[in-house]
């Protein structure tokens, strides 16, 4: 049976490799992206149904939400770096702009998309976040932003769990083909993220596709509640 799969921050990178995946399978699979332009064009080469949505506006996403009558899987794969706060402006209004965008786009679009969306998740369905390896490293107000994804989703997963939803995160570590430096990673940072591998080598969004697919399965019904650190080795756990 063909699932309804809603994907955030689907127009590129890791959530543009997941709605193709999904997709493959012959699920309906919907993108959302905040410019209309980019989310046509990512639906349309994808041959899925694309929305304009931003997912830290609760008036957008209560309106996506009324669209969609039963859900499978939900991934939360918008957020990343936002832009520098405004020259202008003095420097405590300049870091509380900071804090806030990166809470708005790491944590809080997540919390609105999933509560929004709640009533349509279907049992068996699954909710699946994007956190970062900069949670657990100096990764100031966007690592911050992520692990407060990761406690939030451990909470989310007691709340939907008699429902029998699932929710996890993937932590992904460093992933190439993705827009996240923004141009500004040089070749030795590109080298020395990729030393600390133990894989030697950069994850890819296919590789987070692939985890987010296996979270979807049946094979991950009892799998819930948890942080799984996608990274090759560069952060590890016992």
């Amino acid at each position: 049976m063909a699932r309804t799969v809603l994907i955030t921050g689907g127009t590129s990178g890791i959530g543009r490799a997941t709605a193709e995946l999904f997709a493959a399978d012959g699920d309906r699979v919907l993108i959302t992206g905040r410019h209309r332009d980019t989310v046509e064009r990512a639906a349309a080469e994808l041959t899925v149904e694309g929305v304009a949505c931003d997912a830290t506006d609760p008036r957008q996403v209560s309106e996506l939400a009324y669209r969609i009558t039963e859900l499978h899987v939900l991934v939360n794969a918008s957020g990343g770096l936002p832009g520098p706060a405004a020259a202008d402006l003095p420097p405590l209004d300049a870091l509380l702009a900071t804090w806030h965008a990166n809470l708005a786009q790491n944590l809080l679009g997540a919390v609105l998309t999933t509560t929004a969306l709640r009533p349509a998740l279907a049992p068996g369905g699954t909710v699946i976040s994007i956190g970062s390896i900069g949670a657990e490293r100096r990764g100031g107000a966007y690592g911050a932003s992520k692990a407060a994804l990761a406690a939030w989703n451990a909470a989310l997963s007691a709340e939907l769990g008699p429902l029998g939803v699932t929710a996890n995160v993937i932590s992904p570590g460093y992933i190439e083909d993705t827009g996240f430096f923004q141009g500004a990673l040089t070749p030795e940072r590109r080298a020395a993220l990729i030393a600390e591998t133990h894989t030697n080598r950069p994850g890819t969004p296919a590789d987070v596709a692939r985890t987010a697919h296996f979270l979807a399965s049946p094979g991950a019904r009892h799998l819930t509640g948890q942080t799984l650190h996608l990274n090759g080795g560069a952060h590890t756990t016992r």
